[in-house]
């Protein structure tokens, strides 16, 4: 009897998904320690570039992923647990997946933040039960390229990213295919 293979991949896959599951949950940070390394992602970001504060008050909600990892097993993927800040203050709870980007090997942490500059954008994102980059939104990312160049009164894009670590803003990187979803914490 040959074995079915459509069948079989079907099955990797959903017992690929359950592990990640199970081990992020397993891992899971309390809503304290991500509130503070949100915060100390934040400082961070404002260490690598001067246009950062004013994006930063002009965005109407901050998305934070202090601490995004790369999952080492089949193809790999990252995983991170993040908050929502609007008007300063955590809103929400949110992790973000997707496939494994080419950090910087000996870089300490990796962290992503995504602006909503945009009312609409917000809203957009806040009533969506799962948020998918490429798809659902766009995110135009500022990187070690463009950020000297980058000034807040020329921003237009509805939704602005950031990848960095500790080695400084990354560049020739790309948030599409990452999954968003909210968690309850």
């Amino acid at each position: 009897m040959m074995p079915n293979r459509p069948l079989q991949a079907v099955l990797s896959s959903v017992i690929a998904c359950l592990f990640i599951l199970i081990t992020a949950s397993a891992h899971a940070d309390k809503k304290e320690v991500i509130d503070s390394n949100t915060e100390n992602a934040l400082v961070k970001l404002r260490g690598h570039s001067t246009a950062t504060d004013e994006l930063l008050e002009k965005a109407f909600g901050v998305l934070v992923f202090p601490d995004v990892v790369k999952m080492g097993f089949g193809g790999g993927g990252r995983f991170g647990e993040g908050s929502l800040l609007v008007g300063g203050e955590t809103k929400a709870y949110y992790v973000t997946a997707g496939v494994p980007h080419s950090a910087q090997p000996d870089a300490e942490f990796r962290a992503e933040v995504i602006l909503f500059m945009t009312e609409q954008a917000l809203q957009e994102f806040r009533s969506s039960q799962g948020w998918e980059v490429g798809v659902d939104g766009s995110v135009s990312l500022v990187d070690a390229d463009t950020v000297g160049g980058v000034k807040p009164a020329d921003v237009t894009e509805p939704v602005v990213g950031f990848m960095f670590s500790d080695k400084g803003l990354m560049k020739n990187l790309t948030m599409k295919g990452s999954r968003i979803t909210r968690i309850a914490r």
